[in-house]
C-alpha cells in the first residue's frame, strides 16, 4: 500500500502525464513488452498525452525530434553518460551491447576493423555472392510468376548466410537448405528467451521463484553464446587471413593485444549474428514490400538504375552512390519500419538529471525513445503511414516533416556500428532485385 501512495502522490515523476495503472505498476509495460506491440500502444498514449508519458513508475517515453539526442548524443566532457537500463543489459555486460563506458570504447575501438569503408569494399566480392545466390533462388522457386515465395524469408537465409560468414569464416547454409539452419532457430528463441528474463528481473519478489520452472525457457541465450564460442574458436584455428570479421578484428588486436579477450570476441560475435542478420532482412522486406504496393515508386527507381547501369556486374557500394532516388527509398524504409522498433535498450538518466526536449527529467529515471512511434506520428511527418520516398527529396508537401529524427541506428557514441554493413547488402540487393 505505502509503494502504491509513493507511486502516484509522491513519486518524483507524479506529474508526468500517463494511464493511472501504468503508475501503480510496471505489470501493464511488461505486459506490452512481451507482446511484440509497445511501439503501438506507445504511439497511441503520445497522441493522447503529449510528448512524453509516465509507461512505468520509474519510466517515461519520449516522443519528440529533439529526445534522442538530448538523451543518448554525444556527452561534454566530464559529463556522465546516461547509461542503459541495468536490467535490461545484466546478460550482455561482456559485449558492446552492455558494457560499461570504458569497455564499450574498447570493444567498439576493436570491432571498427571489420566495419570500415576499407573493409567494406575488401568484402564486398561476398556479398555480390550471397545476392547473386538469393538471386537465382529466388529464380528457381517462381520462374514462372505464378508460385508466391516468402521474400521476408529468403531475406532472412541472405542475411544469416552472409554474416555467418563474415563472423566465422563460413555460411550457415540457410540458401542451399531453403530453411533456417539450427542455430538460426536457436537464435530467434534465444531473444524470446532474453527478454522474458529482463523483464523477470524487474520483480525481485518473484524472479527466484521463476528460477524453479524448466531450464529450457532460460537457457536459450547462454546456449547461444556457447555455439558463438566454438565456432570463433574454428575460425580462429583455421588461420585464414581472409577480409571478415574476425580477421580484421584480429588484426587490429595484434597491434593492441589488450583491446579484447577470446570470450569477449565471441560475446559480441554473438551480437553481430542477431544484429546484422535481422536487421538488414527487416529493412530489404519493408523495401520491397512497400515498392511492390506503390507501382509509381516502383517504376522511378527502375528508372533509375536501368539508366545507370548496364549490367547487374556494374552494381557496387560506389556505383550506387549517385541513386538519390534508392537512398530515398531505403531511408522511408527505415523511417516506416525501423529494425529496431522500440529504439532498443531504455536509458538511466545520470545523476544530476537532465533536460530532454525541454523538460527536466530527475536522476536514476528510466527513458525510452521509441523510434516506431516518432516516425508514424502525423505532429512530425506529413501523411506518416504512406511510402513517399519523395519526402526525402525536398518535395514542397512534406517541408515541414522531422527528418533529422530519423535515426534508425541511433546517435551518439552507442550507434550501431554495423549500420555501414546493413546499408551495403541493401544497396547490393535493392538495385539487382
Amino acid at each position: 500500500m505505502f509503494i502504491t501512495v509513493y507511486n502516484v502522490f509522491l513519486h518524483p515523476l507524479r506529474k508526468f502525464p500517463g494511464p493511472w495503472l501504468y503508475t501503480l505498476t510496471s505489470i501493464p509495460h511488461t505486459r506490452l513488452t512481451l507482446s511484440g506491440l509497445s511501439h503501438k500502444k506507445h504511439l497511441e498514449l503520445h497522441l493522447k498525452y503529449g510528448p512524453v508519458v509516465r509507461i512505468a513508475p520509474n519510466m517515461l517515453s519520449f516522443n519528440h525530434p529533439e529526445a534522442m539526442k538530448d538523451l543518448r548524443g554525444h556527452r561534454k566532457a566530464g559529463e556522465p553518460e546516461h547509461g542503459k537500463d541495468p536490467i535490461s543489459i545484466r546478460f550482455n555486460l561482456d559485449n558492446i551491447v552492455g558494457s560499461n563506458r570504458e569497455h564499450h570504447t574498447r570493444f567498439r575501438r576493436a570491432l571498427a576493423h571489420g566495419f570500415s569503408s576499407q573493409a567494406m569494399l575488401e568484402q564486398e566480392p561476398t556479398f555480390k555472392a550471397y545476392v547473386d545466390q538469393l538471386l537465382g533462388r529466388l529464380e528457381g522457386n517462381s520462374s514462372d510468376g505464378t508460385v508466391a515465395v516468402d521474400i521476408a524469408s529468403w531475406y532472412t537465409f541472405t542475411a544469416f548466410d552472409l554474416i555467418g560468414d563474415l563472423a566465422f569464416g563460413e555460411s550457415f547454409g540457410c540458401l542451399d537448405n531453403s530453411n533456417y539452419h539450427p542455430w538460426v532457430a536457436l537464435t530467434f528463441q534465444s531473444l524470446k528467451s532474453l527478454a522474458f528474463n529482463i523483464e523477470i528481473g524487474r520483480y525481485p519478489s518473484i524472479a527466484m521463484l521463476v528460477q524453479l520452472l524448466p531450464r529450457g525457457i532460460f537457457s536459450k541465450f547462454a546456449e547461444n553464446k556457447k555455439l558463438s564460442s566454438a565456432k570463433v574458436r574454428k575460425r580462429l584455428d583455421s588461420g585464414s587471413n581472409r577480409p571478415d570479421f574476425i580477421g580484421k578484428i584480429t588484426e587490429g588486436s595484434r597491434a593492441k593485444p589488450t583491446e579484447m579477450t577470446f570470450e569477449e570476441l565471441a560475446s559480441n560475435a554473438a551480437v553481430l549474428i542477431v544484429a546484422g542478420s535481422e536487421t538488414t532482412a527487416t529493412l530489404l522486406s519493408a523495401a520491397i514490400y512497400f515498392l511492390t504496393k506503390n507501382p509509381q515508386a516502383f517504376a522511378m527507381l527502375a528508372e533509375e538504375i536501368r539508366g545507370a547501369f548496364t549490367s547487374k556486374d556494374e552494381i557496387g557500394l560506389i556505383t550506387t552512390q549517385g541513386l538519390p532516388y534508392m537512398q530515398a527509398v531505403l531511408d522511408e524504409a527505415l523511417r516506416l519500419y525501423p529494425p529496431v522498433a522500440g529504439g532498443g535498450s531504455p536509458r538511466k538518466v545520470a545523476k544530476g538529471g537532465v533536460q530532454i526536449a525541454g523538460y527536466f527529467v530527475p536522476e536514476n529515471t528510466l527513458v525510452e525513445n521509441d523510434m516506431w512511434a516518432l516516425h508514424h506520428n502525423p505532429k512530425y511527418f506529413e501523411k506518416p503511414e504512406s511510402f513517399v520516398p519523395e519526402r526525402w527529396l525536398g518535395h514542397k508537401e512534406f517541408q515541414d516533416d522531422q527528418l533529422g529524427a530519423v535515426k534508425p541506428f541511433s546517435i551518439g557514441p552507442r550507434n550501431c556500428i554495423g549500420m555501414k554493413y546493413v546499408l551495403a547488402l541493401d544497396i547490393h540487393d535493392t538495385p539487382r532485385l
